[in-house]
């Protein structure tokens, strides 16, 4: 079965090809290279034996996108990551947000169309949820306001697959998730932003390194017992994992309905004090960090109510905060060497 990954040289895309082959599935790779390296190919072959078909498009170029599934007509499924991710730059460049990110997606789901019958997961997020009014945060929480245009196009991408889904032979399911963290226990692929890092982890990790010279963290006044925001932070690789077990349930028919919403996460939330210990712990190096003013966009405290991604589509998180930092690290040190 071909499943095209859009995306699926970033971070989160890489990690969900790897577990995609490790499980028999043909991978073909959909990537514009704007925030990720033609390198990370090499780090998947290392681990699974495979190289995956890749192909350089830029997936706002709807007449690229056609030709590509003329090309690929055995795709069955799409797992879709490809988008723009920085709620800092969103709230900067909002067209830049609706462009790439909505606007690809019509594309894709156009062809999708097209078939007789296709599989679409969705690379949604927790930030539909706004700032939410009780934790944990359940898949029946109300979607709240977007807090920036990046989480409103992780709004209005769910409203188009559904709408979507209703006309046509498309089965859908959106998974939100928290925070990934963390890198491949081989240590061939992991995060990395190109820039600044957006996130928390490569951020400490690249402190802890000595290419940045200092970490903020952004407000130490929120309503949370440290003072900083508090997060449901997810190893990469369970995540990965839940996408291939999202795709069996569309593809061997056991999904309840034609879209279907998982939270992905621990069910645990961490601050963003306790995250720079337990780093400090799990690397035995001392960060240096600064408290600074917050930042437009951010939400005080975000994480799962994981009881339907666990008794519905069977899965859960197994690996633990620390892990995570551990392999970040590990990658952050292997990368820096090279």
């Amino acid at each position: 079965m071909k499943i095209l990954v859009t995306g699926g040289l970033g971070f989160i895309g890489s990690h969900t090809v790897v577990e995609l082959q490790n499980e028999g599935f043909e991978v073909v790779v959909i990537d514009d290279l704007s925030n990720s390296s033609v390198e990370v190919l090499e780090g998947i072959e290392a681990i699974t034996g495979t190289k995956p078909e890749f192909e350089k498009i830029d997936l706002r170029d709807k007449t690229a996108v056609q030709s590509f599934f003329k090309k690929h007509e055995d795709v069955s499924g799409v797992i879709h990551f490809a988008a723009s991710k920085a709620v800092g730059e969103s709230v900067q460049n909002p067209l830049l947000y609706y462009e790439n990110n909505l606007g690809a997606l019509v594309y894709i789901l156009q062809e999708l169309q097209k078939k007789d019958a296709a599989n679409f997961i969705f690379s949604s997020s927790c930030t539909v949820y706004g700032q939410a009014e009780k934790m944990p945060i359940s898949e029946n929480s109300p979607i709240q306001p977007a807090m920036s245009p990046y989480g409103n196009t992780k709004q209005i991408g769910e409203e188009i697959i559904r709408d979507v889904v209703n006309v046509s032979n498309i089965k859908a399911i959106l998974l939100r998730y928290f925070n990934p963290v963390g890198a491949h226990p081989s240590v061939n692929i992991g995060e990395l932003p190109l820039g600044v890092p957006q996130n928390l982890v490569p951020f400490i990790t690249q402190t802890a390194i000595g290419l940045r010279e200092q970490l903020s963290v952004f407000g130490d006044d929120y309503p949370t017992p440290d003072g900083t925001c508090v997060r449901d932070y997810i190893h990469v690789v369970d995540l990965a994992k839940a996408h291939v077990t999202a795709l069996k349930r569309l593809t061997e028919s056991k999904n309840a309905d034609k879209v279907e919403v998982f939270n992905l996460g621990t069910g645990k939330g961490k601050s963003v004090l306790e995250v720079i210990k337990a780093f400090e712990a799990a690397s035995g190096k001392q960060l240096n960090y600064k408290i600074v003013p917050k930042r437009e966009g951010d939400v005080t405290e975000a994480y799962a109510d994981t009881t339907k991604a666990n008794d519905v589509l069977g899965w859960k998180a197994e690996l633990s905060l620390e892990d995570a930092l551990a392999s970040a690290w590990k990658w952050e040190q292997k990368v820096r060497s090279k």
